[in-house]
C-alpha cells in the first residue's frame, strides 16, 4: 500500500483505497474530462504516473507543449520549478496544477533570489556586473531566478542547449555567472575547451563566494556551488566496475554528474539525448546509465534487446519527483472534475514578465 508523504488529510482516503481502484478511477476521469485536461509526465516520474501522461519529456519540452495546448487545466507531474516554467509560458486562462506541492528540487533550492542578488552586489565590489557579467540559470531553478536573469540581460539554459547558451552569453559580456548547478556549467565549458583556470566556484555562504578580487577579475566563468543530490551519487569507480563486469559496455552520463564521472563516460548528454542514444544503438549493445533510476528502468523496458544497467550499486531515485503518485494525481483530477484547480502554481506578475524574457531569449536560439 502507498504511503501518504504529504500528510494531506484531504487525500488520506485514497491511501486507504486499494491501488487498483485508484488507477481505475484515474482512467475513468481521464476519459471523462477529455480535452479539458492535459497531463504532463517528466521522464523521472514513476511508471504508475507516466502511464497516464499525454506526453512525456524533459521539463522544457513539457512546458513548451503546455504553451501550445488550449487545455484549461494542465496537470504537471514533475516538481515545482517545472510547473512554474509552464505557468510562465501558458496563458492567464490556463491553470497549471502540481499534484503535490511538496514536490520540489534540492538543486533548485541551492540558489534563491536573495542569495543571487547578494552575489550580484558582492560582485559589484570588484567589477561592474551589469556591464561585464551575463547571468545564466539552469532551467532547474525558481521563477525568481529566471526573472533575475531576464532583468539583468541573462538567459535560461537546459542540459541539451547549454553550450549554445554559453556562447550566446559570452558574445555579450566577458563573464558568465552560472547557477544553480556547478557541474552542468563546468562539464559543458570543459567540453567547449574553456581552460579550468578561467573558472571559479562561488560559495554563497562566503563573502565574494570565497574568492579573491583578483580571481574574480580573471575568471570568465563563475560557477555556483550547487548540485543534484541524485547525480552526485555516481562515482568513476562505478564505471570501472561496470566495464570489468561487462566488456564492451557503454557508459552514459547526465552532465549534472561530477566532472570525474563525465570524463569516465563514453557519452554525456541530457535525458532526451540519452534516450535517443540508447534507442538508436544496435541490438545487443549494453549500457550503464548515470541518471535517475525511473528513467533507467524505463530505458530497460523500452529496449529489451539492449541490456541497460543502472551505473551505481546504490539505489538513487529523486525523492521529490517520487512524491507525485497516483493518489495525488487522482485528487487533482477530482478537483478538475469539480471545476477548479487544486494546488495551482501562479508565478507573481513581475517574475512572469522578466522570467518570460529570459526563457524567450533561450527559445529564440533554437
Amino acid at each position: 500500500m502507498s504511503m501518504n508523504p504529504s500528510g494531506n488529510p484531504l487525500i488520506q482516503e485514497l491511501y486507504d483505497t486499494p491501488e487498483n481502484e485508484v488507477l481505475d478511477e484515474i482512467r475513468q476521469l481521464r476519459a471523462k474530462l477529455g480535452d479539458k485536461v492535459l497531463i504532463l509526465g517528466h521522464h523521472y516520474q514513476r511508471e504508475e504516473v507516466i502511464a497516464f501522461a499525454d506526453i512525456t519529456g524533459d521539463s522544457l519540452k513539457l512546458a513548451q507543449y503546455a504553451a501550445s495546448t488550449p487545455a484549461p487545466y494542465i496537470i504537471f507531474c514533475g516538481v515545482h520549478f517545472m510547473a512554474e516554467t509552464a505557468d510562465i509560458l501558458t496563458s492567464d486562462e490556463q491553470d497549471v496544477i502540481l499534484p503535490d506541492l511538496a514536490a520540489g528540487c534540492s538543486m533548485a533550492d541551492m540558489a534563491d533570489d536573495a542569495q543571487v542578488r547578494r552575489c550580484w552586489q558582492e560582485l559589484s565590489e570588484v567589477i561592474q556586473p551589469d556591464e561585464s557579467v551575463t547571468p545564466v540559470t539552469y532551467i532547474n531553478s525558481t521563477a525568481a531566478l529566471k526573472s533575475f536573469c531576464g532583468e539583468h540581460g541573462g538567459i535560461v539554459c537546459t542540459s541539451s542547449n547549454c553550450q549554445k547558451v554559453l556562447n550566446w552569453a559570452w558574445d555579450r559580456r566577458e563573464k558568465i555567472l552560472f547557477f544553480p548547478d556547478q557541474h552542468l556549467g563546468e562539464n559543458t565549458a570543459l567540453a567547449m575547451g574553456v581552460p579550468e583556470a578561467d573558472m571559479i566556484l562561488w560559495d554563497p555562504s562566503q563573502h565574494l563566494g570565497g574568492n579573491s578580487p583578483e580571481a574574480i577579475e580573471k575568471a570568465t566563468l563563475i560557477l555556483w556551488k550547487g548540485f543534484c543530490s541524485v547525480h552526485q551519487l555516481f562515482r568513476p569507480e562505478h564505471a570501472d566496475a561496470m566495464r570489468a563486469q561487462h566488456p564492451g559496455i557503454h557508459i552514459l552520463a547526465h552532465p549534472e554528474c561530477s566532472r570525474a564521472v563525465c570524463e569516465a563516460a563514453d557519452f554525456v548528454g541530457s535525458t532526451e539525448a540519452i534516450i535517443q542514444h540508447v534507442t538508436a544503438a544496435p541490438d545487443g549493445q549494453a549500457f550503464a546509465v548515470a541518471t535517475e533510476l525511473n528513467l533507467v528502468n524505463r530505458l530497460r523496458l523500452q529496449n529489451p534487446t539492449k541490456p541497460v544497467y543502472f551505473l551505481s550499486p546504490t539505489i538513487c531515485m529523486c525523492s521529490t519527483m517520487f512524491r507525485t503518485d497516483p493518489q495525488h494525481l487522482l485528487a487533482s483530477l477530482r478537483e478538475v472534475e469539480a471545476g477548479h484547480a487544486a494546488h495551482p502554481i501562479r508565478v507573481p506578475e513581475a517574475d512572469q514578465r522578466w522570467g518570460l524574457l529570459s526563457l524567450q531569449r533561450m527559445l529564440d536560439l533554437a
